[in-house]
């Protein structure tokens, strides 16, 4: 990196064109002497929050960021439960070419990130602005979805278990805070779950959604395909009937958040 990469002037006498200890120090808010103990690799309890305010200074990718982490505190950097990455073209066609099986990409905080157009035509993710394609506020706020879920009284308690199990990740995350936070208001029965007891195994899907003429039931299957980020790709295999999910040459949903 240079110095006009950071925004400083680079001066006419340098041994080198990268940044200078100094310049990395400020930039970062610690003091020379501190950060050259960092270099050194002293024990001087070196700070998460420091860090991610060093891998922002450098530009590190996540790749460099990770191994960081790795060198001063020997764990990966904390998740982003908030991150709106575009999932891999791979990703995205692995999905396309499920053509009767409803899948979305979620990422931790339960985000919906991508989808495909089976998913799209059960669940209208293309439909809805970007901060309201959260497969949670869609479950617990959407009064139109709630009529479409006949097991809704079972489903719903075993999606909260499932949130409970992702806070544990990020217990401190104030993005994931404020989402139940939301959903407190916004939902009494959420509040009641998530107030009482944890006796609800947990689940990422929906059992059931009713159609114009026919209830279908589902079966789901979960994978991880980032682990850094925590995406997960959602599956649901219907059962029975699959009149909505098949595939409609006339449409070609948008499937991708924006």
């Amino acid at each position: 990196m240079t110095p006009a990469d950071v925004g400083l002037p680079s001066g006419r006498r340098r041994r080198t064109p990268g940044l200078r200890r100094e310049e990395v120090a400020t930039l970062a808010g610690v003091g020379i002497t501190w950060y050259t103990w960092l270099e050194q690799g002293r024990e001087i309890g070196v700070s998460e929050d420091f860090l991610l305010r060093l891998a922002k200074v450098l530009k590190l990718d996540d790749a460099e960021c990770c191994h960081l982490f790795l060198l001063a505190h020997r764990r990966p950097p904390p998740a982003e439960p908030y991150h709106w990455p575009v999932v891999s073209p791979l990703v995205q066609q692995l999905m396309d070419e499920l053509e009767a099986r409803p899948a979305y990409v979620l990422n931790l905080r339960w985000d919906i990130i991508a989808w495909n157009p089976a998913a799209d035509r059960l669940f209208g993710f293309s439909r809805k602005e970007p901060a309201d394609r959260n497969m949670l506020r869609m479950v617990f706020a959407d009064p139109h979805l709630r009529c479409r879920l006949p097991t809704w009284g079972s489903d719903a308690p075993r999606l909260v278990a499932s949130l409970r199990r992702d806070l544990a990740l990020v217990p401190d995350d104030s993005a994931m805070l404020q989402l139940i936070d939301d959903l407190k208001k916004l939902s009494p029965d959420f509040r009641h779950w998530w107030n009482g007891a944890q006796d609800h195994s947990p689940s990422r899907g929906l059992s059931s959604l009713a159609s114009e003429n026919d209830v279908l039931k589902f079966q789901h299957e979960v994978m991880t395909i980032d682990e850094y980020r925590h995406l997960r790709i959602v599956v649901y295999f219907p059962e029975g009937s699959r009149e909505i999910l098949e595939r409609d040459p006339k449409s070609h949903p948008v499937r991708r958040a924006v």
